[in-house]
């Protein structure tokens, strides 16, 4: 092969691949990276500062219905569901039980509702991974096909379970009905809108049909049944697809609805009020604990101290960083 036929080696002649792009390279002398300290350190203060007061303005109210104290209204419930077998209440109804408590001033709306599970570990390795996305999806081949991952709750008798996997199976299936006292009036909860966007637009959705599959052996009924409201049923069902939003660490809560229609769209009164609980998740078995919380919010969401503690403790050590080296600079610039 002639030398004109030899492919060339040598990149082409241009600024990028002969590296002649003009460049700029800062010089970190002591003018400009104790300023910059200065600088970031009192920007996360005052960041950190307002994000602090603002989640410090948040009312939230608690209320624990464990009722693994024998004095507490919820006690019968607890020991009933605790003695099931199985990881959820197979009979479905296990209990009911009522918490009252007082709001001693109005608490401004919306208002959230949340569910919280205590001692719950949902980011096990296992049991995160035992779900089949693309049934989710509403592919109609992975339906009446789950992912072995989903094993054991993937088929009964060699029918497929819809939804498959550990994580549906486990739903939270307690319920809740709140009343104020006052009037003896029912607080309207509104369970749509709670879930993320991408997941009740993207990631889930129906399939065509769900004949042919079984619900998981914990549910009191099918997937396609899980609400009247045919938009808010099967896998698009919101209370679902929250849950199924693995949490990541064992102490979590989860959205489970919002005031913010009828006469209490603009807040809670003072007064007192009752949450009508349907007892239905065990938790004994894992000394676990459930509560019920209410949380009024802010421009930065839900209460959440530790975001502006974060900021504080970094601004703080920017700043004392730059008095360090400020110090230095002074001490030594003459040697």
């Amino acid at each position: 092969m002639s030398k004109e036929g030899k492919k060339s080696q040598k990149p082409d002649n241009t600024a990028f691949t002969q590296q002649r792009l003009p460049a700029w390279q800062p010089v970190l002398s002591a003018g400009i990276v104790i300023p910059l300290f200065f600088f970031i350190g009192l920007a996360f203060i005052a960041i950190g500062l307002g994000l602090y007061f603002s989640s410090e303005s948040i009312t939230e109210i608690e209320l624990d219905y464990t009722g693994d104290n024998a004095s507490f209204s919820c006690s019968n419930c607890y020991n009933m569901c605790s003695g099931i077998n199985g990881f959820v209440n197979k009979n479905y109804r296990c209990c009911s039980c009522a918490v009252d408590f007082n709001v001693s001033s109005f608490i401004k709306g919306p208002i959230y509702m949340y569910y919280g599970l205590y001692g719950f570990y949902q980011n096990h390795q296992k049991y995160m991974a035992s779900r089949d996305d693309k049934q989710l999806y509403g592919d109609s081949s992975s339906l009446l096909n789950p992912d072995t991952v989903c094993k054991p709750y993937h088929n009964v008798s060699g029918i497929p379970i819809a939804p498959c996997g550990s994580i549906a199976n486990s739903l939270f299936n307690d319920s809740f009905q709140l009343f104020y006292l006052t009037n003896g009036s029912e607080v309207s909860l509104s369970t749509r809108g709670i879930a993320w966007w991408t997941d009740h637009n993207v990631k889930f959705k129906n399939p065509s049909t769900f004949n042919g599959t079984v619900k998981p052996p914990n549910w009191p009924k099918t997937a396609n049944d899980l609400d009247s409201d045919p938009t808010n049923t099967g896998f698009v069902n919101e209370a679902f697809i929250v849950w199924m939003r693995s949490a990541a660490l064992p102490n979590f809560r989860k959205l489970y609805g919002r005031i913010d229609s009828g006469n209490f769209s603009n807040g809670l009164y003072a007064g007192r009020y009752r949450v009508n609980i349907t007892y239905n998740f065990p938790v004994g078995s894992f000394q676990g604990r459930k509560l019920v919380i209410f949380s009024s919010v802010s421009w930065m969401g839900g209460k959440n101290l530790f975001l502006g503690i974060a900021y504080l403790a970094f601004g703080a050590v920017c700043f004392a960083t730059a008095v360090f080296l400020c110090i230095i600079y002074i001490k030594y610039r003459t040697k």
